[in-house]
């Protein structure tokens, strides 16, 4: 008889999503009995955004120990300012883009102390992840880091990002597609184990995106429905103990290109072009991807960027080595051969690669 064991994972246990929700920090931390808090600001955001948060919070009775703008994701340097937090430090709130989002729920995870997420921007699901993309001599590496203990995210400073970003996320949002289906390939080729729960909240999520109904990409309910699924993506993330059900070989591409391109994309943009050429590989749900692509302007934008296909087909040859621990499509060369194929024949990727 095999042995059952109790599973317990961790899940914020604060979520508000909607307009004005920014002016109300305050009252979701002292409600939630963190009275002493830290925070971090992305660059430029004090000037934009710190007014209404130090009203906020004072307000409420929540004392602001420190606040600073940091834009720094070297592993040494944030680990030396989470040991320099006061110990009687209570939330550490990071406020902005994906760095300092990053660096505040790093030193959360390090002193054990719940970290508040609060982005700025909808580029990736990075504000609801259990894990930190921060420089580790020099490169860039994933490591574990704090689920949020709060997302708080306001759609009025949403709205107010550059357009890039919306794309971006929506990019992000796509790629479950594909990473649900090479996580599906890679425990049918005895590589892993899919759990069916984070199978189900991520393809919920997706699905739930994917089908809504907008005239907009601005539109209030477009926006949340965003959030909500990118939120949903990293809790899939803490249910499976991994990044499998969000990241797959469309991430693989991604990553490959921070590396070797001399003009990286944000993220998202990389990883839904990617999306969208692992799709027609897998043959699995590809028009859906461009159909979501071609309504929301995402291929409209893209096509504005000065994309090198060559940089592309080195990403796909150099995908395996990203993670070498998995097995999704990009692990098996012939797939490797048909990405790179498509990469020069498919129409579509032909014409935001034409130069």
């Amino acid at each position: 008889m095999s042995k059952v064991t109790n599973a317990s994972i961790s899940i914020p246990s604060v979520l508000k999503v909607g307009s004005g929700a920014l002016h109300n920090i305050g009252i979701y931390l002292k409600d939630s009995g963190l009275n002493n808090a830290v925070i971090f600001f992305g660059n430029g955001l004090i000037d934009m955004f710190g007014s209404i948060i130090m009203e906020s919070l004072k307000a409420a009775g929540v004392e602001v120990l420190s606040y600073q703008e940091l834009d720094d994701v070297n592993m040494e340097e944030i680990s030396h300012l989470a040991f320099a937090l006061p110990n009687s430090t209570q939330a550490v709130v990071g406020i902005g883009g994906g760095k300092v989002i990053d660096a505040a729920k790093y030193m959360g995870f390090l002193r054990k102390i719940p970290f508040v997420s609060v982005p700025t921007s909808s580029s990736s699901d990075g504000f609801s992840s259990a894990s930190a993309s921060l420089l580790v001599s020099g490169r860039r590496k994933s490591v574990p880091a704090s689920m949020a203990f709060a997302i708080i995210v306001d759609t009025d400073v949403i709205k107010t990002a550059p357009d890039k970003f919306l794309y971006s996320g929506i990019g992000d949002m796509v790629s479950k597609i594909t990473a649900l289906y090479d996580w599906s390939f890679e425990e049918a080729h005895g590589a892993g184990q899919v759990n069916d729960f984070a199978m189900m909240i991520a393809k919920k999520a997706v699905n739930s995106f994917v089908r809504t109904p907008f005239d907009s990409i601005h539109d209030r309910q477009f926006l949340v429905e965003l959030l909500d699924s990118l939120a949903m993506s990293g809790i899939a993330n803490e249910i499976a103990g991994s990044s499998a059900p969000t990241s797959g070989s469309e991430h693989l591409i991604s990553h490959a290109l921070d590396q070797i391109s001399a003009n990286p994309q944000l993220h998202g943009i990389q990883v839904g072009i990617a999306t969208y050429l692992m799709a027609k590989v897998q043959d699995h749900r590809y028009q859906r991807v461009d159909t979501v692509f071609t309504q929301t302007g995402f291929w409209d934008y893209v096509s504005t960027l000065d994309l090198d296909i060559t940089e592309y087909e080195r990403a796909i040859d150099l995908a395996p080595s990203m993670k070498p621990f998995r097995h999704t499509y990009l692990h098996e060369e012939a797939y490797r051969e048909e990405a790179k194929r498509l990469l020069r024949e498919d129409p579509r990727l032909q014409r935001i690669f034409s130069k």
